[in-house]
This record gives C-alpha cells, sequence and structure tokens, in this order.
C-alpha cells in the first residue's frame, strides 16, 4: 500500500516514490527515537582467518522485532562495520568524553599551518576538523560498508522504518588478536652469528 500510495504521489515516477518512501521512513523513524528499547540482541561477527572479532549490543523496543530478520540482518551488519572500521571507538558523537574534544581541538590549535591565521579564522578551520575528526571516531557517523550513499544511522533509520520501533546501537567491543601484548622482535641473522660467534 505504501509502495501504492508513493506512486500516486510522485505521479508514477519511480525514482521520486522511491525517494518518497526513503524519506517518509526516516521522518518515522524520527518520531520513535525517544521511545525505550530494552530488548534486542547481542550479536557478533568474527572476521575470516579469526584475527579480528566483534560483539555489539543493539535494542529495539521488544523481544517480537528482535526475532525478525529485518533486526537480526542490522545487528549483523553493524557487526561487520564495527570490523571493518579499525578507528571507531564509540557509538556516537555524543558518546565522545569531553576530555578527548578538548584535546583534539589543543592538537588543531597548536598545528604550524595555522600560526599565520587571524584568530576568528583559526576557530572556524580548527572546529571544521575537529567535527571531522569525531566523526571518524563514530560509528553512526561512517558511510555504510555495503552501500557508501548512506552512513549507519541511515541503515537504523531504515530498520526503524521496516520494524515499525525504536532501535539503538547500544555498545560495541572490537577485538583483534595480539592487540595490546608487546611482542618481542628478534633478528635471526643476529642471533645465528651470536650463536656461531660471528661465523656463519
Amino acid at each position: 500500500m505504501d509502495c501504492k500510495k508513493a506512486l500516486k504521489e510522485n505521479d508514477g515516477n519511480i525514482e521520486k516514490a522511491i525517494e518518497w518512501l526513503r524519506q517518509k521512513g526516516i521522518t518515522s523513524a524520527s518520531k520513535k527515537e525517544g521511545r525505550v528499547a530494552a530488548e534486542g540482541l547481542v550479536g557478533s561477527y568474527i572476521h575470516t582467518g579469526g584475527r579480528v572479532g566483534v560483539l555489539v549490543e543493539v535494542n529495539c523496543e521488544t523481544d517480537f522485532v528482535a526475532r525478525r530478520e529485518e533486526f537480526q540482518g542490522l545487528v549483523r551488519n553493524v557487526a561487520m562495520q564495527i570490523a571493518a572500521c579499525p578507528n571507531v571507538e564509540y557509538v556516537s558523537v555524543k558518546d565522545i568524553p569531553a576530555e578527548i574534544v578538548q584535546k583534539e581541538k589543543e592538537i588543531e590549535m597548536n598545528r604550524d599551518d595555522l600560526a599565520n591565521k587571524p584568530d576568528n579564522i583559526k576557530e572556524k578551520i580548527v572546529q571544521g576538523r575537529i567535527d571531522k575528526r569525531l566523526k571518524e571516531l563514530a560509528l553512526l557517523d561512517q558511510p555504510y560498508i555495503r552501500d557508501q550513499n548512506i552512513s549507519v544511522e541511515d541503515l537504523v533509520k531504515q530498520t526503524v522504518a521496516q520494524v515499525g520501533e525504536n532501535i539503538v546501537v547500544r555498545r560495541f567491543s572490537r577485538f583483534v588478536l595480539g592487540e595490546g601484548i608487546e611482542k618481542e622482535e628478534s633478528n635471526f641473522a643476529e642471533e645465528v652469528a651470536a650463536q656461531t660467534g660471528g661465523k656463519i
């Protein structure tokens, strides 16, 4: 029925009807944002070879929606997105601690290329750079790996429009094999030379 209405609203133009449907979905998704989402799934993704793994919690309003294929597909796709984005540390920009934002601002303010700029211009340039850097750290602002024309946030909103409930990506953890372990570097040639008294 929505497709029929979209075509009628756009005089049979399929491209405009698709845009209309997408816009309608995003509008209805924003209306659901304030509703409590306490059900959902913890999803996982292990990349081929077992070197990168992800756990992600995505919430919805009811366990009925949590069992739906569309929701489970979203959770899987979000987990794969996190695996593919090593720089992502937070769900959204608003989750980034103030001290991280302040540190980024200090780094940018002291860059050499801004030394001769007037303060008001410098401030605008720095703000633009900080906004860009913070978006690089936030999952929802990433271009979706399967469709670079939309963000991960857009993907979530599209699913909200499909299932009719609020959906929230709550938290995630990304594991990389060996991360944080100091590996002992060895030089095989030096070891052989040491064992043979320098004679090979």
